[in-house]
């Protein structure tokens, strides 16, 4: 009875590590002979099932990865064929004609998940997709993760994935990685994606479900790994990892947001930083500058010395501009050169540049936070107490309006 128990603890084991490491993997395998991604899913869904009761009365096999990728591609071309109809032709067909030969050992499964990556960020899908179908295939989160993550209702979430599915295989949208000319605008598209994946694990935190800041690693990881020594992804996986790294010190004692500059750095997980801080070097050594090496040279500006290095901060502000010029970049400029001079020329300045992109910033909570905080610094109360009140009514984040009301309070 306890070698039995044993023998299912590691097959459950077994499985869940494959499961969580190697999935991505093997439905981008799948989906490179199907061209659907849903059967995919589907059929790798039913080979894991099996192999809970095959591997439970034969142990875990050698070729463990191999096992599953030819049973699921044998349990795909079955229900094609329960499917044939005298109508069925075309690509279908093309799959029965190949037969079930998918044997392989471990160690030849083709990695097609770069291919994978890109089908599933590609621009005739909307964002709010892109993200949920990344998560969804290379993560591994189940749809019910997906929907909590992003407050959604499972059915809704459920509808979103289904529907880009079957546009990537309507559209013919191509399971393939893009070609020089397109390379740079497509990957920073992918970027994007593990970047809004990372901002909401930022925002959110573990307490919320599934960490979402660890997927975006974990993604990143993966992208990194498949395309070594490419200048924008080091930057983003410096990016995430030094902002990672300061998740202890985030939240203070009453639950509101602490800013960077108060933050007790000691602790900061110091390892993860000095990853992140050398990724930063590693990038920029590249001679490919773009605008996630510069965000992750910023984010080092926070934190490689005992203070923010605002005059060097307001630099790369005035260099993402080139990259970004939107009016999101320009604040953080504003503010970052307000704090560089730390005078009332230097804060008056900041403001003036506020009050030129205010219409375009109407909906974004921060500018009337970083407004409020540049009127107090010039005496002029009534102002910030306004701004303040504005940016907690359009805060969610329980611990940003704890922050935003104890600024308040100090007027």
């Amino acid at each position: 009875m306890m070698a039995s128990a044993s023998g299912a603890l590691a097959v459950s084991q077994a499985l869940n590590r494959l499961a969580r490491e190697d999935r991505g993997r093997l439905l981008a395998a799948l989906i490179s002979r199907l061209n659907d991604i849903q059967l995919a899913e589907d059929a790798l869904q039913e080979a894991m099932l099996s192999a809970v009761t095959h591997w439970s009365r034969s142990g875990v096999p050698a070729s463990a990865k191999g096992w599953l990728l030819q049973v699921a591609y044998r349990k795909a071309i079955d229900r094609l064929r329960r499917q044939k109809t005298a109508n069925k032709v075309g690509a279908d067909m093309a799959i029965l004609a190949c037969g079930e030969d998918f044997e392989v050992n471990d160690h030849e499964i083709p990695d097609e998940r770069l291919r994978l990556i890109f089908t599933c960020c590609h621009p005739a899908l909307a964002q709010k997709s892109q993200v949920a179908l990344t998560l969804r295939t290379l993560g591994g989160l189940s749809t019910t993760e997906i929907a909590r993550a992003f407050l959604d209702s499972e059915t809704a979430m459920g509808q979103r994935l289904s529907r880009a599915q079957a546009k990537i295989k309507a559209a013919g949208i191509p399971f393939a990685v893009p070609d020089a000319a397109q390379w740079p605008e497509r990957l920073n598209a992918v970027l994007a994606v593990l970047y809004l994946i990372f901002n909401a694990g930022y925002s959110a935190g573990p307490a919320a479900g599934h960490d979402l800041a660890e997927e975006a690693l974990f993604l990143g990881r993966i992208l990194d790994g498949l395309c070594p020594q490419e200048a924008e992804i080091e930057g983003f996986l410096a990016l995430v990892t030094i902002n990672h790294a300061r998740r202890d010190a985030r939240i203070g004692s009453n639950g509101e947001t602490v800013p960077i500059g108060a933050q007790d750095r000691a602790l900061w997980r110091r390892s993860e930083m000095n990853a992140g801080l050398a990724l930063v070097g590693q990038a920029l050594s590249r001679g490919r500058p773009g605008p996630y090496q510069i965000k992750a040279a910023i984010a080092a500006c926070h934190c490689e010395g005992a203070a923010s290095d605002w005059p060097q901060i307001a630099m790369l502000y005035g260099a993402l501009l080139e990259f970004e010029p939107t009016a999101i970049v320009r604040l953080n400029r504003a503010v970052a050169c307000a704090e560089a001079g730390a005078d009332a020329s230097s804060i008056d300045g900041a403001l003036a540049e506020l009050d030129a992109i205010e219409a375009a910033l109407a909906d974004y909570q921060p500018f009337f936070a970083a407004r409020a905080e540049l009127q107090a610094r010039r005496g002029r109360m009534a102002e910030a107490r306004a701004d303040y009140a504005k940016a907690i009514e359009m805060t969610r984040c329980e611990a940003d309006i704890g922050f935003l009301q104890e600024r308040m309070a100090r007027l």
